[in-house]
């Protein structure tokens, strides 16, 4: 009998360890697509030839509502399922990209919708869409640019493929509130090779909220974009999202130096074209509101 309760114990023991090895090694949330019979890619082979692997970052914060998280998440699945995104993928050297979607919100808060996906044909293109379609987006607490770069940085480390470039291209309608210094996290990145282009997302019309500033276009270019040939694309209304990421998804999946024009409702902006920028600004502006609290509550 104590044999018998000495092993139970043990395996009691070892199962505990097990789970909680499992879940200390789970950095992010995957919210898997296989029950919807899309999961249907062929699997990566180790260090497989890409022209570029892309991360494609969404912010899902509480300062968007439902409605222009749809806006996103449609306007990506129309870029995937557009004419000039497949050519610029089959045109390239090897004519096949590998991509991964995720959406990010604080500093725990980074969910791989899609993750890295092969994608060199029409029909892989689609059904990259697809996936981008099947699921509702979430809405999460704070932005935290600085965790996301820190979650997807790694990403790149054997996921399987071996691109020409890596891209992360990061959209976001904030500046950075929580987490480290934005620009640390950048710098981090920059450093292993990865290129971060930006899609800031000014689209309030004048009617700022406490973590909304007028010029995120200059922040994002001063403090959150980094690399070889990095550039932003603002989007100051919804109306030009689906044009401003096809735009830029060309540009990162052909590898073409952008040419900025002045009547193309999809400006591209060079990194080094932008003046200074107060990267802390929405740390300044996180501490403003806790402070208000504070004296609201005295």
């Amino acid at each position: 009998m104590r044999c018998r309760l000495v092993a139970f114990v043990a395996v009691f023991l070892l199962a505990v360890i097990a789970g909680i090895d499992g879940f200390a090694s789970a950095t992010a949330q995957l919210r898997s697509l296989g029950d919807l019979g899309t999961n249907d890619q062929r699997a990566p082979q180790e260090g497989q030839k890409v022209d570029v692997e892309l991360v494609l970052a969404v912010d899902v914060s509480w300062s968007m509502d439902h409605g222009e998280q749809e806006i996103q998440r449609e306007g990506y699945a129309a870029a995937f399922r557009s004419e000039p995104v497949q050519r610029a993928i089959m045109e390239g050297g090897y004519g096949r990209v590998a991509v991964t979607y995720i959406e990010w919100a604080g500093m725990f808060s980074q969910s791989i919708l899609v993750p890295w996906t092969l994608i060199d044909s029409k029909a892989s293109a689609e059904a990259f869409a697809y996936r981008l379609a099947s699921e509702e987006p979430e809405r999460q607490r704070r932005t935290s640019i600085a965790s996301a770069l820190d979650f997807i940085a790694p990403l790149f480390d054997r996921n399987g493929f071996d691109g020409r470039r890596r891209v992360v291209d990061i959209s976001g309608d904030g500046p950075n509130n929580q987490g480290r210094m934005v620009t640390a996290a950048r710098d981090a990145a920059v450093a292993r090779g990865i290129t971060i282009n930006g899609l800031p997302l000014m689209t309030s019309g004048g009617g700022f909220g406490w973590s909304s500033i007028p010029d995120l276009d200059r922040y994002y270019t001063n403090c959150v974009i980094g690399g070889p040939s990095a550039f932003i694309i603002p989007v100051n209304d919804w109306s030009q999202f689906p044009e401003a990421v096809r735009r830029k998804l060309v540009l990162e999946l052909a590898g073409s130096w952008p040419d900025d024009q002045a009547n193309d409702p999809a400006t591209v902006i060079p990194a080094q074209n932008a003046s200074a920028a107060d990267c802390l600004i929405g740390e300044r502006l996180w501490q403003q509101r806790q402070q208000r609290w504070i004296e609201d509550f005295q």
